[in-house]
């Protein structure tokens, strides 16, 4: 897929304030601090896109961006960072869990996850949550960069493996790297795909 254009549209809090649902969405998710931003900004290539910080947490709304003119892209506030207080992550969850849950032209929700650790608790609850909820999913693997690829193999083989003691399948994996613009092709790709299936879809009911 080629990036024509790519632009900050809006910022919520309140699902009842999203942007119209007319066409297909994809959120992007992960711990705190796990690359979420430079990845978002690497996938479009418009450097600043989404605001990174050093300080973990920095997100605290549903942002949208609107790519092509054809689909959005959504960067939802990070989980895990205990730093806030439990009311704000009290209120940061059911808005996460409000919007995933309602949102009618979600298509799939892209969960970030650091290629440097092995499995998380954090990371596999929510992957748990998004499969019990029939929710798509896919993973990526960030910061591919800043680790061996010994150790990487290793923690994504552990990943699926940890998986693998409940599910029967495998979602779809990604390995990133936004410094080296690794696996951006890949993700596009994946979301072309996507798109163009509900575009066949759309035209056969009409």
């Amino acid at each position: 897929m080629q990036i024509n254009k790519a632009e900050f549209l809006m910022s919520n809090t309140r699902f009842e304030f999203l942007p119209n649902d007319n066409i297909p969405e994809y959120a992007f998710i992960g711990r705190s601090n796990v690359g979420k931003s430079s990845l978002i900004n690497m996938l479009v290539q418009r450097r600043g896109l989404a605001k990174t910080s050093s300080v973990p947490g920095k997100t605290v709304a549903i942002n949208h961006f609107i790519v092509n003119d054809s689909w959005y892209l959504v960067d939802l506030p990070g989980y895990g960072y205990a730093q806030h207080s439990k009311k704000t992550r009290e209120q940061w969850r059911v808005m996460i869990n409000n919007y995933i849950m309602r949102r009618r032209n979600l298509v799939t929700t892209f969960v970030l996850v650091d290629s440097r650790l092995e499995p998380q608790n954090n990371d596999l609850g929510f992957m748990e949550w998004l499969g019990e909820s029939q929710v798509p999913f896919c993973i990526v693997f960030t910061k591919a960069d800043k680790v061996s690829k010994v150790e990487l193999d290793h923690n994504v083989e552990a990943m699926k493996t940890r998986l693998l003691e409940n599910w029967e399948e495998l979602p779809p994996i990604f390995i990133t790297s936004a410094e080296k613009k690794q696996g951006r092709d890949m993700v596009l790709d994946y979301i072309e795909q996507q798109n163009n299936e509900i575009a066949n879809l759309l035209n056969k009911k009409s």
